[in-house]
């Protein structure tokens, strides 16, 4: 077999792997795309209705207390694996008693609160040796 009959055979392989990377590549990009346009859309689905979550604690697996809200009545459920089961009705008292402050949700807001936090303690404690 001649040396040159082999260079079109390494460039026909190389071609292949090139191919199957490229196909790989757009199918990803295609899985994420989906999964973000699925996300948004059940997103928007679930805002704007009558009914919200307002908290959930886990009690063990499996079992969760809920805090939610429909219309402007509020419920505590209790939600098992298998079953839903109402604990009580709740008044806006109730309910406010348990949302200390929102959250935020971006993480800038986050390091702003934490920054906030670390200024507040640093401040505190250099007023507290200026005392001593």
């Amino acid at each position: 077999m001649p040396a040159s009959s082999g260079m079109p055979n390494m460039l026909s392989q190389f071609a292949q792997i090139l191919s199957v990377l490229a196909i790989l590549a757009f199918v990803l990009v295609l899985t994420y795309f989906t999964t973000r346009w699925i996300a948004g859309y059940q997103k928007g689905l679930q805002t704007g209705g009558n009914i919200e979550l307002m908290e959930a604690r886990g009690l063990s697996a499996g079992k969760y207390i809920q805090i939610v809200r429909i219309g402007k009545r509020y419920f505590a459920l209790c939600v098992c694996k298998d079953t839903v089961s109402t604990l009580c009705e709740l008044s806006e008292e109730d309910v406010g008693a348990f949302r200390k402050e929102e959250r935020p949700t971006s993480f800038a807001a986050l390091l702003s609160k934490y920054a906030k936090r670390t200024e507040n303690a640093v401040s505190a404690s250099e007023a507290e040796e200026k005392n001593t």
